[in-house]
């Protein structure tokens, strides 16, 4: 199960060996924000705090791509026709994991500027090793709290769309306060998107989807998705995905639209 803005480790690809983390490793996997939550949201930060070594080759692949195409989260407003260097329709995927989906569907839309949100350090290494190896140039990846770039990095009304797949349910009652996907959150998204924006929602996790259903339908700036829709919806079945469907967990998608006026 993907953690919100972390990685989702059963659609990871077997990991060759491992180097031995360094302390500067150990230091970088504590999470943006994970005492104090997000400023304006104030919450409990919804992530686990992960450490995570590289491989060689991933380890190549960091110091070659990331700073060319990352950057952790920070305060600053983001220029994106600057960092893409061309002014497109842009999307925010919270929580990329390893990237598959990520790659496979900034390879479909190469209209579009990507941005993916993951706190895993080798997960956002995979993903770099994928834009490199596909020669994809219309991806960025910011390394930190996705609720934390929505509030400082991201202009209101400037985003097409958002895409948010399997986020950690976080299944224990006494721990539903973690999950990412309440009001709060729907509203800080809505406040990003622009009119007639798109919010993407999967999960495979029944009692989760429902929750989510909810609170996205609770929304007064977001309804039912009733115009063509400026992004795609298609998915890659990623190796979590199949797994899913393998043992008989049904796949949940949710798409709000941003009323447009």
């Amino acid at each position: 199960m993907r953690d919100n803005g972390a990685v989702n480790h059963a659609d990871q690809d077997a990991p060759e060996t491992p180097r031995e983390p360094s302390p500067a490793d150990t230091e970088a996997e504590q999470p943006t924000g994970a005492e104090k939550g997000s400023r304006l949201y104030p919450r409990v930060t919804s992530f686990r705090s992960r450490r995570g070594s590289l491989t060689e080759p991933q380890q190549g692949a960091w110091d070659r791509m990331w700073p060319k195409i990352g950057q952790d989260v920070g305060d600053d407003l983001i220029d994106t026709t600057a960092w893409f260097e061309r002014d497109a329709p842009l999307i925010i995927e919270i929580g990329s994991g390893t990237g598959t989906a990520t790659a496979a569907m900034a390879k479909a839309e190469p209209h579009v500027n990507l941005i993916a949100v993951e706190v895993y350090r080798p997960g956002l290494a995979q993903l770099l090793q994928l834009v490199e190896r596909n020669e994809l140039t219309n991806v960025r990846v910011l390394r930190g709290d996705a609720v934390e770039v929505l509030e400082h990095m991201v202009a209101p009304e400037s985003l097409t769309g958002v895409r948010v797949f399997f986020p950690d349910p976080w299944p224990k009652a006494r721990h539903h306060k973690r999950r990412l996907l309440q009001g709060p959150t729907f509203a800080l998204i809505a406040s990003r998107l622009k009119p007639g924006g798109v919010l993407h929602v999967a999960t495979d996790h029944a009692e989760y989807a429902e929750a989510i259903r909810e609170a996205g339908d609770a929304e007064p700036l977001l309804t039912e998705l009733d115009w063509e829709s400026p992004m795609t919806h298609e998915r890659p079945v990623t190796k979590f995905e199949d797994k899913a469907h393998k043992v008989g967990s049904s796949i949940t998608e949710l798409i709000w639209g941003k009323i447009k006026s």
